[in-house]
This record gives structure tokens, sequence and C-alpha cells, in this order.
């Protein structure tokens, strides 16, 4: 498949409503899962859209930015791992590890742009010091528009410009090569999911994931809706269940405050 000029346009667009997002942090609509869908339908194979926000999504499920510190671009990993899984024609997992390298690119690009907004630190100071709400606004506005119209630059020029170049590079490549980079792109889902438990597992979750590991590996089923629903009644029992401790100790105080 080749990308048309308007649908590059249309990519362009989207990735920058998406980037605003990821600023504000208003609609959550930037994470994989809800990125690559959307390139996908764009692309008019919103199917492949959704395989590859699962597996962007469990690959960047442990990873955050902590401090200073900027994780891989999520949206543009996303959104060029549905590009070149269409316009390669290869699998959703070879395209992610050809995607990854862009995400790292927009990293470094962020990393850059916001070092350099430092310069406005001073004049944000001022407007602080003056209570002024509409230059503060200013600031913060032409900030997140610039950070938009790098993301816009970034995915036009990947997604539109270099397609030829990407296809030619992935038809160059020998059959271990492109083998290799299809397991590699099926085995880092899994190491996010790891960085991902070594923070969230203890003690009292581990029956949660051994139900869904028993569910999900000894149970033949034609998709995963059943393992979804399973995690969804634990999760209402243990929201139950704490509440009716909360309410079991509200009524310990307030006797004992009689």
């Amino acid at each position: 498949m080749e990308i048309s000029l308007f649908q590059g346009i249309i990519i362009t667009i989207a990735v920058m409503i998406l980037a605003i997002d990821n600023q504000l942090e208003g609609l959550f609509i930037f994470r994989p899962i809800i990125v690559a869908p959307i390139i996908g339908a764009l692309l008019g194979d919103i199917n492949t859209g959704l395989i590859a926000g699962g597996l962007v999504e469990l690959s960047f499920a442990g990873i955050t930015a902590v401090g200073g510190v900027t994780p891989p671009n999520a949206i543009i990993c996303s959104a060029m791992t549905v590009v070149l899984a269409k316009t390669t024609g290869q699998g959703v997992e070879m395209a992610f590890t050809l995607a990854y390298p862009f995400g790292l690119l927009m990293q470094q690009i962020s990393t850059l742009y916001n070092t350099v907004l430092v310069v406005l630190n001073k004049k944000a100071e001022k407007y602080a010091e003056k209570c002024d709400v509409k230059g503060l606004f200013k600031l913060c506005f032409y900030g997140i528009l610039g950070n938009s119209l790098l993301y816009g630059l970034v995915i036009f020029l990947s997604a539109y410009v270099a397609q030829d170049a990407m296809r030619e590079l992935v038809n160059a490549l020998p059959e271990f090569l492109t083998h290799g980079l299809s397991v590699a792109g099926g085995l880092i889902p899994a190491i996010g999911f790891a960085m991902l438990l070594r923070v969230m597992l203890k003690a009292r979750y581990v029956p949660y994931l051994l139900a869904g590991f028993l569910f999900a590996s000894f149970i033949e089923m034609n998709n995963i809706l059943p393992v979804a629903i399973m995690g969804l009644i634990f999760a209402l029992l243990t929201y139950y269940n704490n509440n009716e401790v909360k309410e079991v100790k509200g009524v310990v105080n307030d006797g004992e405050g009689i």
C-alpha cells in the first residue's frame, strides 16, 4: 500500500491533536491502544490498528516519564507501527521493531525542544510575579503548539516522505533478519508487561495473576473476551469488598466516639 498525500496530511493532523492531548492529559487519547486504531482507521484498516495498539500498549505499559527522564515516544511509535505494517506489507510485530527507532528519534527531539524552552522561564517568573494569567497562558499555549507542530513534522516526513525508502529497506533485508525482527517484536510486549509487574506485583495480587494465566492458557476459547470479563469480575469484587471494609471501620470508629 502507498500512502497518498491526503492520507499523509490527515495522519499528520491526527497526530498533532494527539500530541496536544499528551501535553494536557485531558482525554487520555494519546495512549497506543487509542492512537494505533485511529491511524488504522485513517488508512482503511482498523483491524491492523487494533492489533498494533494492543502490541505497543503492552510494550509501553511499564514505561513512564519520571522527573526529567523522557521515554521513547509512544505516539510516534504507535502511528509508525501501523504505517509501516501497511506500506511494507509485513506483520505488525516486525513493523513495531522498525517503528521503535522513530519513537527514539522523537524522544531526542522532544528533549531538545524542552531544553530550548528553558529560556522562557524568566519571562514566566515575571508573569507569575505580576499575576499575569494571560501572559502565562500565552507561554503555555505557544509551547504546546510548537510541540504539536514538531510531532506533525516528524510524522509527515516519516510516514509520507520516507515511505518509499522504508519499503526498499525492508525488501532488501534478508529473510533471517526479517524473521528475527518479527520474533523480537513479539517479545517486546512481554518485556514491557514484566516491567509493569515488577512494580505492581504484590503477594495479594498473585491469585489474580494465577487465575488469569490458568484461564487464558488451559481453557479453549476463540478470543480473550472471557479473560477480560473475569478481570472485570475480580475488579468489582475487590472494589465492593474494600467499600464494605471502609463502612465497617467507619461504624467501629463512630462507636468508639460514643
